[in-house]
């Protein structure tokens, strides 16, 4: 006699996803972000770049909230679901959020302690991957309805 297996919980949704696969290099890049040149001059023939670490304290939490997405994204493909409320989705969009106010900040109001400096490019791919971050929570937000 063949034991019957009953039906288990599934999986609600795969790793995947648009939105997880837009997830996984948004957040990289998003974190990798903070050491790239924010801004740059050139004096006297020589060009000098400020990384985002070095920008003051907004670019160190732009590195922190980048590993913290990446902890949610390897903390789901290891089968983690966020509680009942949230869905994969939402969270990737709360943290896309923070992650674009923080690099907004810089790119309005340049810090006080770089006078003479133009913003770099290594600011926008940053604002780029937050805001990639906040597409993929929407797409993910979509395939979870």
């Amino acid at each position: 006699m063949v034991a019957q297996r009953e039906p288990g919980p599934r999986p609600s949704a795969s790793l995947w996803t648009p939105g997880e696969l837009l997830a996984w290099p948004a957040a990289i890049v998003f974190t990798l972000s903070s050491f790239m040149g924010w801004y740059s001059t050139s004096i006297e023939g020589l060009s000098y770049a400020v990384t985002g670490w070095h920008s003051g304290i907004l670019g160190k939490l732009v590195f922190v909230v980048g590993l913290a997405t990446l902890g949610f994204l390897v903390a789901r493909a290891t089968g983690f679901e966020p509680p009942r409320p949230l869905t994969v989705g939402v969270v990737l969009m709360i943290l896309g959020a923070l992650a674009m106010i923080l690099v907004l900040i810089p790119v309005i109001s340049p810090p006080d302690d770089y006078p003479e400096t133009g913003r770099s490019i290594g600011i926008w791919i940053s604002l780029a991957a937050a805001l990639a971050l906040i597409v993929a929570g929407w797409l993910q937000a979509s395939e979870e309805l």
